[in-house]
């Protein structure tokens, strides 16, 4: 039994990451162990959870994954946990376009039957705010709302009119929070500034939001309506049955990209390649110059290149080791970032010139889910292999598929994306192995070992 809570909000803006992150770190300051989540795909906000509480941030999205899969990846990542927090996605009702609930906070709150904190902006409004609760509150009856957050108070007597008006709604008030804005992390055009470019302000900003969340919220309450949550039912995700591999002579070694450049991994995957027979080694391709000792096999995920494009350019060691390992045929997976590292320049900037394309920061937003099938045989995926995947850039690649594509995307426009060459798999698409562990298991077998 995991006690449980989803912390949600009429809409994008309200102060869900504030509330979620300091409630995180204030439970966990008070000894509890807490599980920390985020419906959705969003890599950022579970690198602040994962600072709050010391465990890995794990992504819950019914669109990646489908929906069969949220309580079990629950279930595996709140394991041992006294308490699990869940941030919501974009307002709570809010899902994957044109598919109805599929993929929202409300989804995900009713496939792990926990109840539902909103996080209301009360900045502009008095008793309207009553009526905003009872409508969210009322529409879906499979939906509890245990209890409201208001956000954004600005003054005694504004939370005072806040209160007064909620006692009508029947929804509890669990905490007020006035107007803090040095606490607020900066951002960026894709959100938050990621962890690891910001360490040590980011320690200090989660220590304050779990200071305000302390001050203003009844820990108690929010403890108790957590504890209501009936017991979980159903599965517990296993990377290693999912990953399982026949016995080898020696663990190959996966090299992965990280540090401040290239920040953007879900903690499954790691999971699941190591139980597939690999040995993980992370690598900072901003320091260093050299790839991990008997590379096998590279994986560079998603983050943000175009911001340490001089740096990642000056670093000509490591984009000529990653070149070379390339060339050799070793199996190269790349997405988003790293799609973007492999090309021959980004922003001007030389790149690892593995793929005969040139990269470019862009004015366009492109974002969204997609439905992707490979087109093209690579050591990720067979041809036919179907995958769900979102993409969250503001770059373009040109051209944007090489010779042999990567996929086929399917929504919302037919069009082929990616390059597929030698053992390199590269493209924007952003995908969840657990969807698919054979990806990992594929992977690995095509490293040797």
């Amino acid at each position: 039994m995991v006690a449980r809570l989803v912390v949600a909000a009429p809409s994008s803006g309200c102060g869900k990451t504030t509330v979620a992150t300091g409630l995180m770190a204030a439970f966990s300051e008070a000894g509890l162990a807490v599980s920390p989540h985020k419906v959705g795909p969003d890599y950022i906000d579970p690198g602040y959870h994962a600072l709050a509480t010391g465990r890995p941030g794990r992504n819950l999205d019914a669109y990646l994954c489908g929906p069969g899969m949220v309580a079990p990846l629950f279930n595996h990542g709140a394991r041992g946990c006294d308490l699990a927090v869940v941030e919501g996605v974009m307002g709570m009702y809010d899902g994957a376009s044109g598919q109805g609930e599929l993929a929202s906070t409300a989804h995900v709150s009713k496939l792990l039957r926990a109840p539902v904190v909103l996080v209301v902006d009360a900045s502009s409004q008095s008793r309207s705010v009553a009526a905003l609760v009872h409508g969210f509150a009322s529409w879906d009856p499979e939906v509890r709302i245990g209890g409201v957050i208001l956000n954004k108070v600005g003054s005694a007597r504004h939370e005072e009119l806040l209160r007064d008006a909620l006692d009508e709604s029947g929804v509890p008030v669990l905490g007020a929070l006035g107007r803090v804005p040095q606490v607020r992390a900066p951002s960026r055009h894709l959100g938050l500034v990621p962890v690891p470019e910001r360490q040590a302000e980011a320690v200090d900003s989660v220590a304050a939001l779990a200071s305000r969340v302390r001050e203003g919220c009844d820990l108690d309450a929010i403890l108790a309506l957590a504890r209501s949550a009936p017991a979980m039912t159903g599965e517990t995700w296993d990377p290693g049955a999912e990953g399982a591999q026949a016995p080898r002579a020696s663990r190959p070694v996966v090299a992965v990209a990280g540090g401040a450049a290239f920040s953007f991994s879900y903690a499954e995957h790691t999971e699941l390649l190591t139980a597939a027979g690999a040995d993980v080694v992370t690598f900072d391709p901003l320091h260093d110059e050299e790839l991990p000792p008997g590379t096998a096999g590279l994986i560079i995920g998603g983050g943000f290149p175009e911001v340490y494009a001089p740096e990642l350019s000056a670093n000509e060691p490591l984009r000529k080791a990653v070149a070379e390992l390339a060339l050799s045929g070793a199996p190269v997976a790349a997405e988003c970032a790293g799609l973007l590292y492999l090309t021959r320049e980004l922003d001007g900037k030389p790149m690892c010139g593995v793929l005969d394309a040139h990269s470019r920061m862009s004015e366009r937003l492109t974002l969204g889910y997609r439905e992707a099938v490979a087109v093209s045989e690579s050591p990720l995926a067979a041809v036919g292999t179907r995958m769900r995947g979102h993409e969250f850039h503001r770059t373009v690649v040109e051209p944007g598929a090489g010779a042999a594509p990567a996929w086929g995307l399917h929504s919302p426009e037919r069009r082929v994306e990616g390059f597929v060459q030698q053992g390199v798999h590269a493209s924007y698409l952003h995908t969840h192995w657990a969807a698919e562990p054979g990806v990992a298991r594929r992977f690995v077998e095509r490293c040797g070992g």
